[in-house]
């Protein structure tokens, strides 16, 4: 019987040359929280089962019918399906709710959901997600809905859009529960049997119900907008307010729920028609419950999530660019043992200045190194053999161009190269007007 070495239906593989993509969203994600005050935080791949039964809540599809849980002897564990629970429960556990307030914390984690794969729906996905935990003000929903916008805005994303919704607190939503009851009873017999039950425990999850069913018979239920209380009214006319102060375009639209059973007041998305139905690129709102049902205060949170396969597929689509891949500033063709010898010495002292070089580990051929040279996109080139080292001087190729430049090779030839090529890379810089993007002394 053959071996199936293939890799897990719903996974993907990030080769070496698509890694630099991932490596532009995370940077400027870093860099971007890190500018609003965020501060990173790592927490475990999996938790007890129970956290996320608690928090992501037991209708929701997630629970029902995407977790991986595995029994280890007497104790039940769950890769997590999403990122605020865990994050949450770190912040309690380890007292960072008992320093000053807002916390606020960033993350880039994998996650862990049993669904059917498509184009941007993965059962293991990344994302990048923050939570500031404190501040129950609308002033820190348009924080966080405006440190999103300068993400997808630095990454260079185009034809996003902002929806926003308020989903009310548990005092206003008691009535909209039973609207939404009267509204669906009379339809009972043709929902889905997960919205039957969705019916009785949680009758918002039926506006999120994947099943065409199911969405036509919701078109025209009522609105929860018409349903909030004072205070969460008043709070969403405030976000929306401070949107227009800061120039944030978006759209109220009262269908918004999420998935997911912890959330209050805000929901938004950010939504792109570009990569088909799985168009929502980010999505968050607060939650203010949660930490109090997770055994703590009660502490206002709110936060976001980004998917990083599916920024990419926009990015992709939309031609953004992305920080160039590292190559190899310069490879050595020796002939020789001397000369390979010769060849690792200098190799060593550069990489110690920072710089990726390289040398022939194959015993092949000069035609062969210089051929292998090109393949990896070696800025320069310096061919050794006996010669070279009795010379005591080499010259130095830029493959670009193919112009030579006679270095000594001597204790001060990493000096030498480093000025020769960082003049190269400053005419480079010069001539793209100071790109971000292009290759200077700090990325080394």
């Amino acid at each position: 019987m053959a071996m199936n070495i293939k890799r897990p239906n719903g996974t993907e593989d990030v080769l070496p040359k698509d890694v630099h993509k991932w490596n532009t969203v995370e940077k400027i994600a870093r860099e971007t929280a890190e500018s609003f005050g965020f501060s990173e935080i790592r927490i475990p791949t999996f938790e007890n089962t129970d956290l996320f039964l608690r928090s992501v809540g037991e209708t929701t599809d997630v629970v029902q019918k995407e977790m991986y849980t595995v029994k280890a002897k007497e104790t039940e564990f769950t890769l997590r399906p999403e990122g605020t629970a865990g994050t949450i429960r770190a912040m309690l556990q380890n007292g960072l709710l008992n320093e000053a307030l807002p916390q606020k914390v960033f993350y880039m984690l994998s996650c862990f959901r049993h669904e059917r794969p498509q184009a941007g729906r993965l059962r293991e996905f990344h994302q990048f997600g923050l939570e500031m935990a404190g501040s129950a003000a609308p002033t820190a929903d348009a924080e966080v809905i405006s440190l999103a916008k300068t993400l997808l805005t630095r990454l260079g994303l185009k034809n996003i859009e902002l929806y926003i919704n308020s989903i009310g607190c548990p005092s206003c939503r008691t009535k909209y529960h039973e609207a939404l009851k009267a509204y669906f009873e009379p339809h009972k017999e043709e929902l889905c049997d997960t919205c039957k039950e969705r019916l009785v425990k949680n009758p918002m999850r039926l506006l999120d119900c994947k099943s065409p069913i199911c969405q036509e018979i919701a078109k025209d239920a009522p609105l929860i907008t018409d349903y909030l209380c004072e205070e969460c009214d008043e709070h969403f006319k405030k976000l929306q307010a401070y949107l227009t102060n800061l120039g944030i375009e978006y759209k109220v639209n009262p269908k918004i729920v999420r998935g997911l059973d912890y959330y209050t007041k805000t929901v938004f998305e950010f939504v792109t028609t570009e990569i088909g139905a799985q168009g929502t690129v980010c999505g968050g709102g607060r939650y203010d419950g949660l930490i109090e049902q997770l055994g703590g205060q009660h502490i206002p949170a709110l936060g976001f999530a980004m998917g990083i396969e599916r920024l990419l597929l926009v990015m992709d689509k939309q031609g953004c660019d992305y920080l160039t891949p590292k190559k190899c500033d310069i490879y050595f063709a020796t002939m020789g043992d001397a000369a390979l010898e010769k060849a690792m010495e200098l190799v060593k002292d550069l990489r110690e200045f920072g710089y990726c070089a390289e040398y022939d580990l194959m015993g092949r051929g000069i035609k062969a190194q210089m051929k292998y040279a090109n393949k990896i996109g070696a800025a320069y080139t310096v061919v050794l053999g006996d010669n070279e080292l009795a010379e005591g001087k080499a010259r130095l190729k830029e493959m670009e161009s193919g112009n030579e430049t006679e270095i000594l090779l001597n204790d001060k030839f990493t000096t030498n190269f480093e000025n020769e090529y960082f003049n190269k890379v400053l005419d480079i810089m010069d001539d793209e007007n100071g790109s971000m993007f292009a290759f200077t002394g700090e990325d080394k």
